[in-house]
């Protein structure tokens, strides 16, 4: 019998477990770990509460986490309640698929004042992870930035320009329901320091804003090259400009604005005690593509900043990490002997949601490579790290404990909504102690 555990059970982790579950069938054990008492990491926890088309691939992992050969254990901080020292001394290979739930800084002066948020902060917020539940974001001032020009800055964006009847069939938390619902902000400023060709925003996304109740998009045609150049472009860049172009035409008269404000370079937040302004250097293209400055200055309005410019994969303890790359140091999804990383821990903060499959997949090949299905390891495995666990007072969660949860939240949910996300550790413990 082979034993892997898999650190993380997002698209990364489940994708891995899944390949394994396939190369080793019965002759396997796979425990998929989570520091949270439930699955599903950025399916969960990231994509936007308004696109419940994109969790709906939670169901694929379902069959995944019901296989024989495959047990969830949630609530275990791994660093904390176990070490990785330990679980490579239970198992044949540790797998690391914790993601990159962390922010990027900024780098600016001012980015400490109160006001400015990193984007995992702001969606954790407004998806329900215990890390943010407390957050309280300033929405009282009317003017809004936000840094970025990928489609979290959209999904952001798009959540503070959304009235409170455009949110039914969400599974938007609450807390972040009735606080937008309050909101003050009526502009909002997407700050980019590269042009329209240049962003990495997709054309579903763009197009979402051009239909929004309360919000209209805008853009400047000065910002555009000659229209001709767009035949040139990716198809899916080209549709996603073409959005931008049409976005320049809008001249809706809705309460709230979204400005994209592109060859804009952030250089410093400024304000007595939180946030009131960002001060942005105007930019050009040299002949690579790159961005450079101008010396042209001017300012952004802005009580609420939000940074949407990159993730980073938190270190662990004992294992090798790449700090310029803000993800485990490997060489093709190998960290050490016995020791992978796959998804965003192993490539950084890059691809969709799909490009973990086959990046798990890869992964596992490496592992059956080296771990042939045949051989056995004698290993302790799952019966090990329980003995462990209870040592240590660590009382983890089961899939059918999920299960227990997923019910409790679907039989709470408001009207139109597919479940009420409890959003702190001892909600979800408690519905399993009732």
């Amino acid at each position: 019998m082979r034993h892997f555990a898999v650190i993380g059970s997002g698209p990364a982790g489940f994708y891995t477990v899944e390949a394994l579950a396939k190369a080793y069938g019965d002759a396997a054990r796979i425990d998929l770990i989570d520091r949270l008492p439930v699955p599903y990491g950025l399916i969960r926890f990231g994509v936007a509460p308004d696109h419940q088309s994109i969790k709906a691939v939670s169901r694929r992992y379902d069959k995944v986490a019901e296989d024989q050969c495959v047990r969830f254990v949630g609530n275990v901080a791994v660093g904390q309640d176990v070490t990785i020292a330990q679980l490579r001394e239970l198992y044949d290979a540790v797998i690391l698929a914790t993601g990159a739930p962390s922010d990027r800084a900024l780098g600016i002066p001012g980015e400490e004042l109160v006001g400015v948020i990193g984007s995992a902060a702001f969606v954790g917020w407004y998806n329900g992870h215990p890390d943010f539940a407390d957050l309280d974001p300033p929405l009282d001032g009317e003017s809004a930035a936000i840094i970025g020009n990928g489609n979290v800055a959209l999904d952001v964006a798009r959540i503070l320009s959304k009235t409170r009847a455009e949110f039914v069939g969400s599974d938007i938390v609450d807390h972040a329901l009735d606080a937008l619902e309050q909101s003050n902000i009526r502009t909002i400023t997407l700050v980019g320091r590269r042009g329209p060709h240049q962003i990495a925003m997709t054309p579903k996304e763009l197009g979402e804003l051009g239909h929004l109740d309360a919000a209209v998009p805008h853009t400047d045609p000065a910002d555009f090259p000659d229209a001709e150049v767009d035949a040139a472009l990716e198809p899916g860049v080209r549709k996603s400009v073409a959005h931008l172009r049409d976005f320049a035409k809008l001249d809706a008269d809705k309460p709230k604005h979204i400005n994209f404000d592109f060859f804009a370079k952030p250089i410093r937040i400024e304000g007595e005690h939180r946030a009131q302004r960002l001060i942005v250097e105007r930019t050009r293209l040299d002949d690579t593509g790159a961005s450079i400055g101008t010396g042209e200055t001017y300012v952004v309005p802005a009580s609420l900043v939000v940074s949407c410019i990159a993730y980073r994969t938190p270190p662990i303890p004992g294992v090798p990490y790449d700090e310029a790359g803000g993800k485990f140091a490997n060489d093709h999804g190998l960290v050490e002997d016995g020791l992978y990383a796959v998804g965003w821990a192993r490539r950084g903060p890059s691809g969709t949601i799909g490009t973990n499959r086959p990046d798990g997949y890869e992964v596992a090949e490496r592992i059956v490579a080296a771990l042939p299905p045949r051989s056995h390891g004698g290993r302790a495995g799952g019966d090990g790290l329980d003995a462990l666990l209870a040592a240590a007072g660590v009382r983890p969660t089961s899939f059918a404990d999920w299960r227990t949860i997923e019910a409790a939240e679907a039989a709470a949910a408001r009207d139109g909504a597919p479940r009420a996300k409890m959003v702190r550790h001892e909600d979800w413990l408690k519905t399993l102690n009732h």
